[in-house]
């Protein structure tokens, strides 16, 4: 057999590629697992999304190749959601492109401007696919790190200027994942002008757009003057709508960007399953129904989970959007050993922050993917372990 790639041996391990085999362990020896560690709720969908994909599989034109284009009726709704939601107006079929998950369409970006010698900006801790994309084509990953002492920002102006004149994408992602940061109002601004002054494209991940609390509202980078010819902002239906394993987002914004992102993926799928754009229609049919009781869902979790947490000891901040808790370790305990330690002792699993790059390292993220008496019940078990 021929041996990996260098790029392919250099991509870290998975942080909680351990942990299936640990839990199935445990379970076994009868322990009751809690499992916060991956951003996968325990919730349904909206009953007409499910419905919608029953009636769509039964139709034979649905079980055809959707090829790039997709479905018409998916296209248009998602322009007619961005302008009703964040007034922006968009082209359904230039500026507009169904993705199977925001992940894939943000690891495939990287392929159309970066090779080696080139550099993408992104967030340290951050999501894999914006290191995994750059560093897959050859091209620098440069790690900013994001401090809580600056309300965990990527501060752009820490870039080398070496490092700087050879970037042409930066990565942002507000509301944060891992640690629940929004950005200020005059941010996204600032980042638009940084990045028409430097020549890059602005690349924003904005899966928890609508998981925002107390009256909080998350803006699209889209909005702001000049974002069209800088920028493309990602969505995805796997928070909003309990629809993680079904696969389907878009991403919206610059037509040459989405035009090319469509062009390359031709060589790589054959587009989003249409009964799963079928549902997507109903997704976003549903969303002033159906949002406003998941954020209330998702806000006494956050709330529950908080409360757990502090009672336990530990100092964190209460996140205005995500449906995560980003908190600090105590002691300086490796935050990869302290997640295997406390899952070992306690059953419950935590995410590591190393896991999501060196700048995670010292914090745990938990997912509020269980019901509020679950998390309270993890917090008093995490404290009776530390």
């Amino acid at each position: 057999m021929p041996k990996f790639s260098r790029r392919f041996d250099a991509l870290p391990k998975y942080a909680l590629a351990d942990v299936p085999r640990i839990k199935a362990q445990l379970i076994e020896q009868g322990v009751d697992v809690i499992d916060l560690g991956a951003g996968d709720a325990d919730l349904m969908p909206p009953a007409s999304v499910v419905a919608a994909i029953q009636q769509a599989v039964c139709e034979p034109r649905f079980s055809r190749y959707p090829f790039q284009r997709g479905l018409p009726e998916f296209r248009e709704k998602i322009a007619e959601w961005m302008q009703e939601r964040f007034d922006v107006t968009l082209d359904p079929y230039d500026e507009v492109l169904p993705l199977i998950g925001t992940k894939e369409g943000i690891a495939h970006l990287p392929l159309i401007y970066l090779e080696d010698g080139d550099a993408g900006i992104v967030p340290d801790p951050g999501y894999y696919p914006y290191f995994g994309g750059t560093h897959m084509v050859g091209a620098e990953v440069v790690r900013v790190p994001l401090r809580a002492e600056t309300g965990f920002l990527l501060d752009w102006e820490e870039v080398p200027a070496d490092k700087l004149r050879r970037a042409k994408l930066l990565f942002l992602n507000y509301p944060n994942n891992p640690t629940g940061a929004i950005a200020p109002g005059d941010y996204f601004e600032r980042a638009l002008d940084f990045c028409k002054r430097h020549d890059l494209l602005l690349v924003h991940d904005n899966a928890y757009s609508e998981l925002g609390y107390n009256g909080y509202r998350p803006p699209s980078v889209l909005q702001y003057e000049g974002a069209r010819e800088l920028a493309v902002e990602y969505h995805s239906l796997s928070k909003t709508y309990n629809m993680t394993g079904w696969r389907i987002g878009w991403v919206a914004g610059n037509s040459e960007v989405v035009g090319a992102l469509s062009r390359l993926k031709t060589f790589y799928d054959t587009g989003v399953f249409l009964a799963c754009q079928a549902a997507g229609v109903a997704a976003l049919e549903a969303w002033k129904d159906f949002v406003p009781g998941q954020v209330n869902t998702f806000q006494a979790r956050r709330d529950a989970a908080v409360e757990g947490f502090r009672e336990a000891g530990f100092e964190l901040e209460v996140p205005e959007a995500t449906i995560y808790l980003w908190i600090a370790i105590p002691g300086g305990e490796p935050s990869i050993e302290f997640a295997k330690r406390i899952l070992q002792a306690s059953g419950v699993v935590l995410f590591p922050g190393a896991g999501m790059g060196a700048g995670g390292e010292g914090f745990f993220r938990i997912a509020l993917t269980q019901p509020p008496e679950r998390l309270s019940e993890a917090a008093r078990r995490v404290a009776a372990v530390i």
